[in-house]
């Protein structure tokens, strides 16, 4: 008999009345069952997180960084069980899984950290005859409770990056983890309950998406951080014009190879990145590698060694060892980015490797020639999928990364440092990425995106700014 997984109330396990089974996307087979908070469930859950609101924002600093200390140190000690459990319910290759929960480990370790120096500043103000003895202290509050949606393509550390800043600056924070991957925020929630947290503080509630816009709309949850597709997340935006809406949307991410990269050594590299990241989730990433876009004078000899370096990808059970491209998470995924691939082809693109499905899996493909019209060329795929264009110039090139509607972040493979400072000022993108694909990030960066790709920063600290605001106290009458 399967259990069912209990889900977290305000720091404790509770289940409903019903449950859903999470299915591994490479065989079909169960995972576990995920009970389902009822709708007097989530009533609880917000309830307990407003109440607690003022506690927990007066919590002291050095409490809510051992907690978060306790999250790094255990999430460490159980790192392969749980990158074995994020293999099995998003299927991405068990290397990829490990890599993930590491960056996990770093997320609560930097929340720790900033924790203890969320300090504001001070600022004297007898700059002009007015200000004469004041001094101003500016402090950041939290905003309210948080409610955090997350997707699907990192289970645990895109979690992380809601939860671990929220609990940071002392703000109660219900998740809710995407429909298809729930197993690995719930064994966040069993460490999270190892830790004295007031209770209230946290939930983690499976709620079904059909159930969110009343979550959405509650006046009590002021703040809303989302990752997932663009439609879902200007739509959570346009609900709520009133509410602070932090938006990660994902992109169309593009590497420009320019005419300076063009030693073999060079060539290779790059290459090797493309294929790498374009690849590396099975695609599903918001920086994976989508659009090539490389200088006449290194296309033909990258195009050649870019197909070499897509076609040496190991494909196939995720959880083998040396396996790196896993299934999609689901085969109507799949099945989406064979239509995608399709409708480019019977356009005018060529295919140069793979254009292949078989159920939830799609060959790492290499497309070049293709229409600006298909859709291919214009949304993100979130699939193993690249496709390759020649332009003339580092202007051309610049162009073409800016001709999107979105902008996550871009990489560009130069040696020049003014062209490198050229593409920071020109490229319309919320990071660029030089001599490496676009899918570089460090956790504690300020990460998101310009355009279509969403308003906001994660990135820890950046987070935490988002989740409060200032506020300034002017003392008078001070003798500096």
């Amino acid at each position: 008999m399967t259990t069912t997984h209990a889900f977290w109330l305000a720091g404790r396990q509770a289940t409903g009345e019903s449950a859903f089974d999470v299915t591994h996307s490479y065989d079909n087979s169960l995972v576990g069952r995920v009970s389902e908070p009822t709708d007097a469930q989530v009533e609880e859950a917000v309830a307990a997180a407003y109440a607690v609101r003022d506690e927990f924002a007066g919590l002291p600093a050095y409490r809510r960084a051992a907690a978060l200390d306790h999250v790094a140190k255990r999430l460490g000690e159980r790192a392969e069980e749980i990158a074995r459990l994020i293999t099995a319910e998003n299927g991405k290759p068990i290397k990829w899984a490990r890599g993930e929960v590491g960056r996990a480990v770093s997320v609560f370790r930097w929340a720790a950290e900033e924790a203890r120096r969320f300090n504001g500043e001070g600022m004297r103000l007898d700059t002009d005859a007015g200000g004469t003895g004041r001094y101003a202290l500016v402090r950041r509050f939290s905003r309210g409770v948080v409610l955090g949606i997350a997707p699907f393509n990192f289970p645990l550390n895109l979690v992380a990056h809601k939860v671990a800043p929220a609990l940071a600056v002392g703000a109660p924070i219900i998740l809710k983890p995407a429909p298809a991957t729930p197993l690995s925020a719930l064994v966040l929630g069993e460490i999270l309950a190892e830790t004295d947290l007031p209770a209230g503080s946290w939930s983690v509630l499976p709620v079904p998406n059909a159930k969110m816009p009343a979550l959405v709309q509650d006046p009590r949850l002021p703040v809303i951080s989302f990752t997932g597709s663009g439609p879902v997340g200007w739509s959570i935006m346009d609900s709520v014009p009133r509410k602070h809406v932090v938006l990660e949307l994902g992109g169309n991410a593009a590497a420009a190879v320019l005419a300076d990269w063009s030693s073999d050594a060079d060539i290779e590299w790059a290459a090797t990145r493309i294929a790498t990241f374009s690849n590396y989730q099975g695609g599903q990433s918001c920086i994976s590698v989508q659009r090539v876009i490389a200088d006449a004078s290194v296309y033909d000899r990258l195009v050649e060694k870019v197909v070499e370096k897509v076609n040496a990808q190991v494909t196939g059970d995720p959880n083998d060892d040396t396996v790196d491209v896993g299934p999609l998470v689901s085969e109507d995924a799949a099945k989406r980015v064979e239509s995608w691939v399709d409708e480019a082809v019977a356009g005018g693109a060529k295919l140069l490797a793979g254009g292949k499905r078989e159920g939830a899996s799609y060959a790492p493909t290499v497309l070049t020639d293709v229409p600006s019209n298909v859709t291919i060329a214009c949304e993100e795929v979130f699939g193993p999928v690249l496709t390759v264009t020649k332009v003339d110039g580092t202007d051309a090139a610049f162009a073409a990364v800016n001709d999107s509607a979105y902008g996550l972040q871009a990489g560009v493979f130069t040696h020049d440092l003014q062209t490198a400072f050229k593409a920071q000022k020109a490229l319309e993108v919320g990071g660029v990425i030089i001599g490496d694909a676009p899918s570089y990030r460090a956790d504690q960066m300020p990460y998101g995106g310009a355009k279509q790709s969403g308003v906001g920063r994660e990135g820890v600290k950046y987070a935490m700014d988002d989740f409060t605001y200032e506020r300034v106290m002017v003392m008078t009458g001070l003798d500096l």
